[in-house]
C-alpha cells in the first residue's frame, strides 16, 4: 500500500472502467501512484491487506468470477486461502480497478466509487 496521501491505483490500461476511474482521480488532482498489477502482481500479503482495507471483505469480493481462468482453476467453492493464492499467482483474476488510500480501499465499479477516497 502507498504511504502518505497518495492513492495506490491497481490499474489495467486495457480496461475501460479502470481508465475512467483513473481519469476521475486525475481530473480532481488527486495524487495517484499507478500499479499495473498485471505486470507487477501483488503478493498474497498485499491482497490480504487490500481485503482488510475493503472492510474485511471476503476474497470473492476481489476476484473476477466471470474470468474463464476462475472456472479453469476450479475456484468455485474454494476457501479464502486458495482464492487469495490464486489471485497472487494469476493477477488477471483480480477485480479492477482497485484504489487504496489511508487504510481504506474501493473497487471502482462503477468508476465513481474511487471518489470515496478523496
Amino acid at each position: 500500500m502507498t504511504p502518505g496521501n497518495a492513492i495506490e491505483f491497481w490499474h489495467n490500461p486495457r480496461c475501460s472502467k479502470s481508465r475512467a476511474a483513473l481519469a476521475l482521480l486525475q481530473d480532481r488532482g488527486a495524487p495517484v501512484r499507478l500499479r499495473r498489477y498485471l505486470e507487477d502482481g501483488p503478493t498474497r500479503a498485499e491482497i490480504e491487506a487490500a481485503l482488510v482495507a475493503l472492510g474485511n471483505a471476503p476474497a470473492l469480493t476481489l476476484i473476477r468470477r466471470g474470468e474463464a481462468l476462475f472456472a479453469e482453476l476450479g475456484l468455485d467453492g474454494a476457501d479464502e486461502a486458495h482464492l487469495v493464492e490464486a489471485m497472487a499467482t494469476h493477477p488477471r483474476l483480480i477485480e479492477r480497478p482497485l484504489a487504496l488510500r489511508g487504510g481504506r480501499a474501493v473497487i471502482g465499479r462503477p468508476p465513481e466509487r474511487v471518489l470515496d477516497l478523496l
